[in-house]
């Protein structure tokens, strides 16, 4: 799955979509961690900011939790 750079919704919030379709197909377990902000900026080539927005999305939806210093976690 890839983000479409041409499309009118914001990518921050494709990339919350995907993310969360990842969560919920399983792929990311409960209490799993997810990708670092790196790696998510390199899989789906696009900007830190955007995955930042991508994950506070996220993060308002209780779809996942940040830990300073430790990274980013499935809620459960």
């Amino acid at each position: 799955m890839a983000v479409d750079h041409g499309a009118p919704e914001y990518v921050y919030k494709q990339l919350a979509a995907l993310l969360r379709a990842r969560i919920e197909s399983g792929e990311f377990p409960p209490r799993s961690r997810i990708p670092s902000l790196r790696q998510l900026e390199d899989e789906y080539e696009v900007a830190p900011m955007t995955v930042r927005r991508a994950i506070e999305v996220l993060v308002e939806e209780g779809a996942v939790v940040t830990m300073p210093g430790r990274g980013t976690f499935v809620a459960g």
